[in-house]
């Protein structure tokens, strides 16, 4: 049953990547679309759960925050380390962006995606109930998650044939995940862990590379209004999830 649902992640990953990638004469406002995804999932869905699945403390402060600081210092390191690479070498970067940082965000998101499928197949195990309300939560904001994954991986440069390969893997992922789950159980501690390391890294691309470059060229109110709906949108999901 859970991997039954899982393949309605999958589509829903498809959807989202075809989404991103059918508009490109408004980048800027798929840009802003997606900063805006983004932020509402780290917000409001990642960070909640981080902090309820991590609850130890470390020197006062709860062990999810701290490794949210920590992913989002980690990505600013690691686009800083390969950019230095890259320009040592003599590579060719992609608007001062570069490529690798894409593919490694877009590597991240497909890991998160796996997390979701597992999410599923855990909550089944414990009822039909609790199965069927984290399947929708997660089946409605897969489709964030395939316009993400397409969009960072093609705003850093990379081919079109890359970032489709990022998407079909990042469809899978739920599927492979739920289906993991007859043989594997997480801790809930880690899994905790690991969604506050993630939204870290998640926000500093959204604040950091996405929603600048959607208000460099093109600074107008349209954009700032997909934003604050891409937020919305993930509220609402959350909001009937609950």
């Amino acid at each position: 049953m859970a991997v039954f649902v899982a393949l309605g992640a999958f589509l829903m990953t498809l959807a989202g990547g075809w989404t991103a990638q059918r508009v490109t004469d408004r980048r800027h406002l798929v840009l802003g679309l997606a900063g805006g995804l983004m932020l509402g999932v780290v917000g409001l869905d990642l960070l909640p759960e981080a902090l309820h699945a991590a609850g130890d403390e470390v020197f006062g402060v709860p062990a999810a925050l701290l490794l949210f600081v920590a992913g989002f210092l980690l990505a600013h390191l690691v686009e800083r380390l390969l950019a230095a690479r890259q320009a040592a070498h003599g590579g060719e970067e992609h608007d001062g962006r570069v490529p690798e940082v894409g593919l490694t965000a877009a590597a991240a998101m497909v890991g998160h995606s796996a997390m979701d499928g597992v999410a599923i197949g855990a909550a089944f195990q414990v009822g039909e109930g609790m199965g069927t309300a984290v399947a929708l939560a997660v089946v409605a904001h897969d489709f964030a998650d395939g316009f993400n994954t397409y969009t960072i991986t093609s705003l850093y440069g990379n081919a079109r044939r890359k970032a489709l390969t990022m998407l079909f893997a990042d469809a899978a992922a739920p599927v492979a995940g739920a289906a993991s789950t007859t043989f594997v159980t997480i801790p809930e501690g880690l899994l905790g862990g690991y969604l506050g390391l993630f939204g870290g890294a998640l926000l500093y691309l959204a604040a950091a590379e996405i929603l600048p470059e959607a208000h460099h060229e093109h600074p107008a109110r349209s954009t700032l209004l997909c934003t604050v709906a891409g937020v919305g949108f993930i509220w609402l999901v959350v909001g009937l999830a609950g």
